[in-house]
């Protein structure tokens, strides 16, 4: 079991002394994702913008310059060609066209018509008309917004107010440094994005109520250590668990990100982000947040005590 540990269960690091630095910082990048969301924007895909997805399926490698030159022809504004999967498999993204649904559905008849005569097969197509992506976009934003409301009601029914507070804050501070990742990188934001960030608030719960839960038992069984160090030592309890799962899902989040193709790309990539910002975000803030709320005042240890030892009482109780 030893080999299967990324840290030893003893450990001592002080991680509340490090909240000096862990809030400026989870501040700053909260509001310098804001900031970007509202004057650069996201690249909102076709799910939201509407437009043409064509799979085509080419005899031999795909000759991706070759298939944009003859789109290119067409004029059908932005036009993206790119390949996943085998070499022979190539997805086409055209912009939407004005004219309605009509318009979007013409395309793909023109698109055939450039190929006809070619030993290409049209293995998919999709046509999101600008209707449907606007309620795509808002059923979107209500997923995610339901999401939080949903911890906010568990945590609170489950732990103090406290809590609940810290976690609902801990999980916004994940998606918005999340949605700020996408900005930056302009990544395609589509309905795999909002799944990605619906995931990545499922596994911050996660690993929030494993730290909280400790330190709820904690806060029963030791009555005379400041909360100070109760957060400390319970984190410290936690962290091998928390580390050895982020690890094994980073894992596998780096094999699909490398070998699973464009077409999952971005969503693998916000998947990694989340995860590491997730594990970081249920260490050095969802229990630092619980000092910013007076969970339990944070006394002395009182003169005479033994603070490393258990109240026996308390300990009896529970």
């Amino acid at each position: 079991m030893a080999l299967l540990r990324l840290i030893p269960d003893d450990t001592k690091f002080r991680f509340m002394w490090l909240r000096k630095v862990s809030f400026p910082l989870s501040i700053v990048l909260a509001i310098a994702s804001v900031t970007l969301f509202f004057t650069v924007g996201l690249n909102f895909g076709i799910d939201f913008k509407g437009g043409t997805i064509i799979e085509l399926k080419t005899d031999g490698p795909a000759d991706i310059g070759g298939i944009r030159s003859e789109l290119g022809a067409l004029n059908l504004g932005d036009v993206q060609v790119q390949q996943f999967g085998a070499d022979d498999e190539v997805l086409v993204r055209i912009e939407e066209q004005s004219g309605g649904e009509l318009a979007q559905q013409s395309v793909v008849a023109k698109i055939k018509a450039a190929f006809e005569g070619q030993k290409i097969e049209f293995r998919r197509t999709e046509v999101v008309g600008p209707r449907v992506s606007g309620e795509l976009a808002r059923a979107g934003i209500m997923a995610v917004a339901a999401a939080l409301l949903a911890i906010l009601v568990y945590i609170w029914f489950r732990f103090e107010w406290q809590f609940a507070i810290g976690a609902i804050l801990t999980t916004a501070n994940d998606v918005l440094v999340t949605i700020g990742l996408f900005v930056i990188l302009q990544l395609d934001f589509s309905l795999s994005s909002i799944a990605a960030v619906l995931t990545i608030i499922g596994y911050s719960l996660n690993d929030t109520v494993v730290v909280y839960d400790r330190i709820r038992e904690n806060l029963r069984r030791y009555k005379k250590i400041t909360l100070t160090e109760l957060l400390d030592r319970s984190i410290n309890e936690t962290l091998s668990r928390t580390t050895l799962t982020s690890f094994t899902t980073l894992l596998a989040l780096i094999a699909l990100w490398i070998f699973g193709g464009e077409v999952i790309r971005s969503f693998t990539l916000a998947m990694i982000f989340g995860i590491v910002i997730g594990t970081y975000s249920s260490i050095f803030l969802a229990a630092p947040f619980l000092i910013l709320f007076n969970l339990r005042g944070d006394g002395k240890t009182p003169g005479g005590e033994d603070a490393s030892e258990p109240d026996v009482d308390a300990e009896a109780a529970a």
